[in-house]
């Protein structure tokens, strides 16, 4: 088992997690390139999915994407698959 998923277990279990700056920095960053989901992201800092959303919205708003949008990209669809 992951890291990730013995923690979120713990916390589905009912054990807390102490709310750290740094333990909420690595939650956003792991959402930000998806390498948690959002209630593994919770239970890794010690909040509700409700506060980390927040938190993350926050985030979102002073971090650039990390990809590159081109005309290729830019000009595909579902529709056009």
């Amino acid at each position: 088992m992951t890291q990730h998923k013995e923690r979120y277990w713990n916390y589905l279990m009912g054990d807390v997690v102490k709310t750290t700056p740094e333990n909420v920095e690595e939650a956003h960053r792991a959402l930000f390139h998806a390498t948690m989901n959002l209630p593994q992201a919770a239970a890794w800092c010690g909040m509700t999915k409700r506060e980390i959303k927040q938190t993350f919205r926050e985030y979102l708003k002073y971090h650039a994407p990390n990809f590159e949008i081109t005309e290729d990209t830019a000009s595909l669809s579902r529709r056009e698959e």
